[in-house]
């Protein structure tokens, strides 16, 4: 195993889930097929579910950004969106091969309240011996992060963490080495600067690439931020309006799918995941926007063919709370 990407949250702006009626009413359309299907026995449970693929039986998920990218040496996490208490949980467990106490790698793309609302709930910070460093290309880093721990927004002040906790301030576009991962930031296209990550280990790469509004799409325009979408083996790629309303919403901060696949296309990047889900988009006006993305996947691959325009195939899906994917 090269590398190995967990995303603990995946939704955008705010966590997000159905209300108590409308997970009521979700049930029972999942219960529907179940009988529809003609199947009637507590035994055929299993061999229904893994009929549908997670999302159709459990959503997308509720937590903000917060993504584990390890090695088979090495861990770090991307973001402290609400997704990070759970990644916490589990590793306060005894279930992942890091120790209880760390050391902990914690690279923050910005610092809009669904990327750094979990850091609180992130339990190492409360440790004795434990270890915590952050990283970002702000120059405030240090000063961001104390904010989020002082009242009233936090009852315990940072003075109080029991955890030694240390910063270190990114130079962009230099690569950092972190035991076998290398790791260089790369400026997105949001209004508050926001920082990518390109992830390497060995032969295997990954991009983390939301919040991005996607504007510069042209390599031109990209200039030196080009290299975080080439030699990719997989991009996480801001989706989290439909195409349509990007125009209503510019310099929001956030993409599409469209902008995402092409910048693939041109780049032969080999897989995408498409996240940052809108905390108002149902599990239905998701599959909507992934059916819609699926319609312009067809016609750009059948336009290329028209055209004799050299493009592949890429791999892509919409991300989930929970999803792994190994490289």
């Amino acid at each position: 195993m090269s590398l190995s990407i967990k995303y603990w949250g995946v939704r955008g702006s705010l966590p997000s889930s159905k209300t108590p009626q409308g997970w009521i009413t979700h049930i029972e359309g999942v219960l529907r097929s179940f009988f529809n299907a003609g199947l009637k026995e507590p035994s055929q449970i299993q061999k229904f579910i893994e009929n549908y693929d997670v999302p159709n039986l459990g959503g997308y998920g509720t937590a903000t950004t917060c993504v584990e990218v390890s090695s088979s040496k090495q861990q770090l996490i991307i973001d402290g969106g609400s997704g990070i208490r759970i990644l916490s949980e589990r590793m306060m467990s005894g279930r992942t091969h890091t120790s209880t106490r760390g050391p902990f790698h914690i690279f923050m793309t910005h610092f809009h309240w669904d990327h750094l609302i979990g850091l609180p709930f992130f339990t190492p910070h409360f440790m004795p011996g434990a270890n915590i460093h952050y990283y970002g290309v702000q120059k405030d880093l240090e000063k961001l992060i104390r904010g989020v721990f002082q009242k009233p927004y936090f009852p315990v002040p940072y003075e109080a963490l029991a955890a030694k906790v240390h910063f270190h301030v990114l130079e962009p576009y230099k690569t950092l080495q972190l035991g076998d991962l290398n790791v260089t930031p790369y400026q997105l296209d949001h209004p508050d600067p926001c920082w990518g990550y390109k992830i390497s280990c060995k032969d295997k790469t990954y991009s983390h690439c939301v919040d991005t509004e996607g504007t510069r799409v042209s390599r031109e325009e990209l200039g030196p931020d080009l290299p975080l979408y080439q030699n990719v083996d997989l991009m996480y790629f801001d989706a989290q309006y439909t195409f349509p309303e990007l125009a209503e919403k510019a310099n929001w901060g956030h993409s599409a799918a469209q902008i995402g696949l092409d910048i693939a296309f041109r780049e032969n990047i080999k897989q995408i995941l498409f996240a940052h889900h809108d905390p108002g988009a149902s599990i239905q006006q998701i599959h909507e926007i992934r059916q819609q993305t699926m319609e312009y996947y067809n016609w750009r691959l059948q336009h290329a063919k028209q055209s004799n325009e050299p493009i592949g195939e890429v791999k892509w899906d919409f991300a989930y709370d929970g999803l792994e994917v190994i490289l």
